[in-house]
């Protein structure tokens, strides 16, 4: 004989098979969801850090030897000086912060200290360039005889031996070394090394090369608002000393208080290879190194 099931016991089994529907669902989507949130959530995080807080940056040239290397890679400490169009990264083509390009202030800005080492965009293209902050607003710049002069008065500058290194290919972009005795491709290059000290006592070591145009320059009185940067490889650095023409020659010129990134604080790890991944290559000296 049929037993008729009573309407709650109906509506009770159907709530059941759709806990149990729902369940199995859950347990086929979820972990795709799942990855698909961690991955949107990681790559959020991984922005704002890098819009925000620090910014990784490779070093591909020689300008600043011996303070940084080729392949020396670092992070950029952002917040250091505050934010302006220029702490937000370029992706794509795109700038994506190029609407606050020409204003004034900084939001919670302060300024760079003389001897800071700094990454900076060209006032021109744009491009990210990294250097010491040599003069601040106001200050008269020039170079007499290799020696820096800031404000009339000579920096003190004190001969520091011989910087050497391998002539060979160097970085990404391969690139023999400039050199003091003319070395042939593997042998020893060498560059005259002197420690200079700025007035608010901040000491790091330059190289000479060779006597060149910009070892006796003009004195540059900074604009306000901008900055004077060179690279403590002085014979092999595109830096404040070289004004950009309409001709095409290389230079940066002054820099604008709004193209500051960031400061440059510490290396974390340093490649000797062509690429940054070639951890075989990796100078064991060089971890979390200090940028004097």
């Amino acid at each position: 004989m049929a037993v008729a099931t009573p309407h709650s016991t109906l509506t009770s089994n159907l709530s059941e098979n759709i806990a149990i529907m729902a369940k199995k669902t859950k347990k086929k989507d979820g972990p795709v969801l799942d990855t698909i949130k961690t991955v949107v959530y990681a790559l959020l995080i991984a922005g704002l850090i890098r819009t925000l807080l620090f910014q990784p940056f490779w070093i591909p040239s020689g300008s600043m030897k011996s303070t940084l290397l080729i392949g020396d890679f670092l992070f950029v400490n952002k917040f250091a000086y505050g934010y302006s169009y220029a702490s937000c990264p370029t992706m794509f083509g795109t700038d994506f912060c190029g609407f606050a390009k020409g204003k004034e202030n900084r939001l919670f800005g302060s300024d760079p200290e003389r001897g800071d080492v700094v990454v900076f965009k060209h006032p021109v293209h744009g491009a990210d360039f990294i250097k010491r902050v040599i003069g601040l607003p106001g200050d008269r710049i020039q170079m007499i005889e290799s020696i820096l002069y800031i404000n009339g008065a000579a920096v003190e500058t004190v001969a520091d031996g011989i910087f050497t290194e391998l002539r060979e290919p160097q970085g990404s972009q391969r690139g023999d070394p400039n050199c003091s005795n003319n070395a042939a491709v593997g042998q020893t290059c060498e560059k005259n090394r002197f420690t200079e000290t700025l007035p608010n006592g901040t000491s790091y070591s330059v190289l000479d090369i060779r006597a060149t145009g910009a070892d006796n320059t003009r004195e540059f009185v900074v604009p306000e608002g901008h900055f004077f940067f060179m690279g403590d490889n002085r014979d092999n650095s595109v830096d404040s000393r070289y004004v950009p023409n309409r001709a095409g020659q290389p230079g940066v010129g002054f820099v604008p208080r709004e193209n500051i990134i960031g400061r440059a604080d510490r290396v974390m790890f340093s490649s000797a290879g062509n690429m940054i991944i070639a951890f075989w290559t990796w100078r064991s000296d060089r971890y979390f190194k200090a940028i004097n």
